[in-house]
């Protein structure tokens, strides 16, 4: 079960952004993985602390948050830890937006100076990948699991990662030093300026291949092809997506996997219009059972039912098969499924029937109240 995240921040439910920043800084210098490196608890709890961070420094998540907590995040798609969501984030980008990022001096000394921050940057978390799955209603009424096969970046298997060919090493970046930044300095008229930029030769890792890996050239990274289950809630709709963590990209120098992110489509039905829950269906009689009554058997998600038609029924009345629809996203129960009636009026008849048709007009006539001929739209 996911942590509450004012207890991982140690705040209280009432507390301001600054308290969230300062108590998030706290934890974050305590655990950051190059203060702890091989710890995967500490890694577990700077990742953690970015999370609850994120979200109760962001106004419309913490409202969805402190209403529903972690169930309220997924079903908006906002959660985390992998369920039905869409909240990706870097823990290492939050980090550097709380404490400034590179350049500043307050960064710089938490880590030791400029080869600490090498390190830091050598392992990036990978990027996201994002895909479309079309789902037909009889599977967002039941619930799926779908297999589907993408395409990502994962660690090189003949270099396991370094980018480097088998059996030699990596060295100092000789353009940035080792400190995987180029400062520029700049006078002005209000004094000396220092512009800080990523070092473009070996793009901030702080070092470079002495001979790149033939098979990754030197990236670290191979393209290849990775089946992922996804398990899809009953009740999804077009709009709705869920992250599955660790399923991207993997990140470059052994960085940890991006996230998959997965946007639900729903297919056009031949026969169900979708209303949310409900469902539409348009069922076709003629006159006769229109005026007499029918059972007629229909189709729903599941199965098919029969449908009691009472006589008299009229065009456009609506009838109601309970629990026939949708199942709520993260409720209880289901929707209905909505029977309109539409009269098929014949527009070529025989001789047989349109005696019948002129014998019943005339029975019709004498029986017919004229003022009813008329009436106001409502």
């Amino acid at each position: 079960m996911a942590r509450d995240y004012y207890e991982i921040l140690g705040v209280e439910r009432g507390a301001g952004k600054d308290e969230f920043k300062k108590a998030y800084r706290k934890i974050a210098m305590k655990y950051h993985p190059d203060k702890n490196p091989g710890n995967k608890e500490a890694e577990s709890k700077f990742k953690e602390a970015a999370e609850a961070y994120a979200v109760l420094t962001d106004d419309q998540k913490k409202t969805i948050y402190d209403q529903y907590g972690h169930e309220g995040l997924k079903g908006n798609s906002y959660g985390n830890n992998g369920g039905f969501s869409g909240f990706g984030f870097d823990p290492f980008e939050i980090f550097k937006d709380v404490f400034g990022g590179g350049g500043f001096s307050g960064f710089e000394d938490f880590f030791g100076g400029s080869n600490s921050r090498q390190r830091a940057s050598s392992a990036r978390m990978g990027t996201d990948l994002k895909i479309k799955l079309a789902l037909s209603l009889e599977e967002i009424d039941s619930g799926a699991t779908k297999k589907v096969k993408i395409k990502r970046m994962e660690e090189c298997d003949a270099c396991s990662g370094s980018g480097s060919k088998p059996g030699t090493s990596r060295t100092s970046c000789p353009v940035c030093k080792g400190s995987g930044e180029i400062r520029e300095m700049t006078r002005s008229l209000f004094g000396q300026m220092v512009n800080v930029r990523v070092c473009s030769n070996c793009h901030g890792e702080g070092s470079v291949a002495e001979h790149r890996c033939q098979k990754c050239a030197g990236d670290g990274r191979t393209k290849n092809v990775k089946e992922v289950t996804i398990n899809v809630p009953g009740g999804v709709t077009t709009g709705n997506y869920m992250t599955i963590r660790g399923e991207g990209n993997a990140g470059i120098r052994k960085g940890s996997h991006g996230n998959l992110i997965v946007y639900f489509e729903e297919k056009e039905h031949e026969y169900f219009i979708r209303n949310e829950n409900d469902i539409l269906l348009d069922l076709h009689i003629s006159p006769t059972e229109a005026v007499l009554g029918t059972k007629v058997e229909v189709p729903t998600l599941s199965t098919k039912v029969e449908l009691s038609i009472p006589p008299g029924t009229q065009p456009g009345k609506m009838l109601r098969l309970k629990n026939k629809g949708l199942p709520h996203l993260h409720g209880v129960g289901k929707g209905d499924q909505i029977v309109r009636i539409r009269v098929d009026i014949p527009t070529i008849i025989g001789g047989k029937e349109k005696q019948l048709y002129s014998e019943l007009s005339e029975l019709e006539g004498k029986n017919r109240n004229p003022q009813r001929r008329y009436s106001k739209i409502r």
